[in-house]
């Protein structure tokens, strides 16, 4: 297998929430994940001693995949993964204060939307990616709408119920990316599982893609 190239200023197209790991799986799980051809992954800060395993997840693969934190609530949260070496901040919510706390620290920052309003006051705050979450309670005409509005080069993901077996809605409706929970790992799955779950969802999101737009596919 050839090596994984360096990891990207854009942020990949799925994110790997790894919500529940623990310090002593990280790295074997974040493995399959990046043999599969995820490149990016978080770590949310309700799992348990959530900053070593960002640092471990970040001195494994911090080269190869965008690597960070979701449910960053607070500008001092961010300043945490940062000294862990995470890249990635991920928001439930939109709070100014935490996004122009990871802009400032040059960090990738994705903050949690649900109205134009918050997109735009992420936007202003110095977010280039949204995530609408939880995407299930607002449906794909929502992030349509939403994203007619925002400026062209701002990205939209997909947040919360999108997986392998309803894409093509989401797609059409021009999300640049999903994050996916659940789907990909549960507390105590193994490696070898995650892996698999992995390379079916890429497949489906290569599949739906070249459906939805056949010349820019990845």
């Amino acid at each position: 297998m050839s090596s994984p190239e360096p990891v990207a200023t854009r942020p990949p197209p799925i994110v790997a929430i790894l919500r529940g790991v623990k310090p002593d799986e990280v790295v074997a799980v974040a493995k399959a994940l990046v043999d599969a051809g995820i490149r990016a992954i978080e770590v949310p800060l309700n799992s348990p001693e959530p900053l070593e395993s960002i640092r471990r997840l970040c001195e494994a693969y911090g080269e190869v995949a965008l690597c960070g934190a979701g449910t960053v609530l607070t500008p001092a949260a961010v300043d945490d993964v940062a000294a862990a070496g995470g890249k990635l901040i991920v928001t439930p919510n939109t709070d100014p204060d935490v996004i122009t706390r990871a802009v400032a620290l040059g960090l990738t920052v994705m903050p949690g939307f649900a109205t134009p309003s918050e997109a735009f006051a992420a936007v202003k705050a110095g977010a280039r990616a949204l995530k609408l979450y939880p995407a299930s309670s607002f449906g794909p005409s929502h992030i349509k709408a939403v994203r007619d509005v925002l400026p062209k080069d701002i990205l939209v993901y997909a947040v919360g119920g999108v997986g392998a077996a309803n894409l093509e809605p989401w797609l059409t409706a021009g999300v640049a990316g999903i994050g996916v929970g659940g789907e990909l790992y549960r507390p105590g799955d193994a490696p070898e599982v995650v892996g698999q779950k992995a390379s079916a969802l890429l497949a489906a999101w290569n599949a739906q893609t070249e459906l939805a737009n056949p010349r820019e596919a990845r």
